[in-house]
């Protein structure tokens, strides 16, 4: 999976075309990622000990990481290769423009 926590993305199908957030987390057994602000449910919370509130919350769910791209700040939703630099350390880079990512 060529995704980070922090990665800026932006959502190539479904509901959320074209809209763009920050990944909260990566799930790479599934295959999915979680998209600060995008794919989001409603969610009813019981009042516990732990929450003091109870009512309905706002969740992030995970979405597949196939329906969503890298943002390159030059080129926009890119594709992601990797480099190899002279000391040996591996970069991800643009597919388009080859600016690292």
């Amino acid at each position: 999976m060529r995704l980070k926590k922090g990665d800026q993305v932006e959502v190539l199908s479904g509901s959320h075309r074209h809209k763009r957030g920050t990944v909260m987390r990566v799930l790479p057994k599934s295959d999915r990622v979680i998209v600060e602000g995008i794919n989001v449910a409603k969610k009813h919370q019981r009042q516990t000990k732990v929450r003091v509130r109870g009512g309905i919350i706002d969740k992030d769910m995970p979405m597949s990481a196939s329906s969503v791209a890298i943002v390159c700040p030059k080129d926009g939703p890119v594709r992601v290769g990797y480099e190899v630099k002279d000391n040996g350390e591996r970069v991800r880079v643009c597919r388009r423009c080859g600016r690292e990512l």
